[in-house]
């Protein structure tokens, strides 16, 4: 089973139904649809749940449009996106020509 980390906050906004959606760059565990997911919060190494992959989609950053941000958290701007997944992938360049893997996810009951 591939294990997918989140921050903690957003751990919370899944637990709580309201993130279904991640987005990865520079995948490195080929996540694809119908793949069997745990979720790991980042900091504590804790399992929160399982999820099965969906769909996914990919997609440069500066084609995303209104549905790709269903179910996923909203930024204040793109700067900040951008410095958000810069952070995520240290060293790899992100911006509107970057690659994001859409994934959309339903949690295991």
């Amino acid at each position: 089973m591939k294990t997918v980390k989140f921050h903690p906050d957003l751990a919370q906004l899944i637990i709580d139904g309201k993130k279904t959606t991640t987005w990865r760059l520079f995948d490195d565990k080929d996540l694809q649809t119908g793949d069997a997911i745990e979720l790991m919060n980042k900091a504590t190494g804790e399992v929160f749940g399982h999820a099965t992959i969906s769909w996914v989609t990919l997609k440069r950053i500066k084609d995303l449009d209104d549905a790709d941000w269903e179910g996923h958290e909203r930024f204040p701007s793109e700067e900040a996106m951008y410095a958000t997944y810069r952070g995520y992938y240290p060293g790899q360049e992100v911006g509107p020509e970057t690659i994001v893997k859409i994934i959309h996810f339903d949690l295991n009951t």
